[in-house]
């Protein structure tokens, strides 16, 4: 497949992996959309250009593993993994529904496909930096990839995990930070400043690149990069606008968990299908 054919599909798939997560989220009347919307090109690239899964054997032993640290952007993994083959596309319509297996954060023991029930924030990354040590250990060559909120990048956690990660060279993670800039209480440089943020994982011994997390092109240009990584773990710093492709949800901190009402959901299905 040609690349503009590839980035065309990749573009499509990203339209409709929005709108069926703004759908789930309006029939639930609860989620976290614009979190979802800000990191819906970076999970496109990832499921349906980069990573190596088998839907249809979600244990398979040589799969790459998906960790969603930010699990509060639940809905978007969901609508990848059953756009994927996961489980039937029917079952988006019972989010956070009781009994269903698909709740307001990811459930491993519930939803086939998630690698680990994530919620608490600046967990995902001492997650990945495990797995992804037990890999070189067992002579696994699968990679890791886990998507960081970068106001989750205000847990400490995440900086023991990123030292840890790098002072065991762990060329086999990458880290992505969906850099929307703007979390629950606001601007993230008002909440607590995360600039010079490249540095900051550079001093950790980190191989950086910096991109815009809605041209598919820099993406996948990234993701090429980290096949070339050695000796460090890479981290994928992903500008982004919360809530993309939504011109009321767009850079307006207030959609970070709320759910659109149907009226609202028609006009943004009517802006997505432009």
């Amino acid at each position: 497949m040609g690349n503009k054919l590839k980035i065309r599909k990749l573009e499509e798939k990203s339209v409709q992996i929005r709108k069926n997560l703004l759908k789930m989220i309006e029939k639930a009347g609860s989620g976290h959309p614009g979190g979802s919307l800000s990191a819906t090109d970076i999970g496109t690239a990832l499921f349906f250009s980069e990573m190596n899964y088998k839907s249809q054997n979600p244990e398979w032993k040589k799969r790459d593993r998906f960790i969603l640290s930010k699990g509060h952007a639940a809905p978007l993994l969901y609508t990848l993994l059953a756009s994927a083959g996961y489980f039937s596309p029917s079952k988006l319509n019972n989010l956070r529904k009781y009994k269903s297996i698909l709740q307001g954060h990811p459930a491993s023991y519930l939803v086939p496909g998630v690698e680990v029930s994530t919620g608490s924030l600046g967990q995902g990354l001492s997650i990945a930096a495990g797995i992804a040590l037990s890999a070189k250990i067992d002579k696994h060559q699968y990679r890791v990839f886990t998507l960081l909120g970068d106001g989750e990048l205000n847990e400490g956690q995440i900086w023991e995990a990123a030292m840890f990660a790098g002072h065991k060279k762990l060329d086999n993670l990458c880290a992505i930070v969906d850099r929307n800039r703007l979390q629950i209480d606001g601007d993230t440089e008002k909440v607590m400043a995360l600039e010079p943020l490249e540095k900051k994982w550079q001093s950790f011994n980190w191989n950086t690149i910096c991109i815009d997390g809605h041209d598919f092109n820099e993406i996948l240009s990234a993701l090429e990069q980290f096949k070339l990584n050695s000796n460090k773990p890479f981290v994928i710093i992903a500008k982004t606008v919360k809530g993309k492709g939504v011109s009321f949800m767009e850079n307006e901190a207030g959609w970070h968990g709320k759910a659109p009402n149907q009226e609202q959901l028609k006009i943004a299905l009517n802006e997505l299908d432009r």
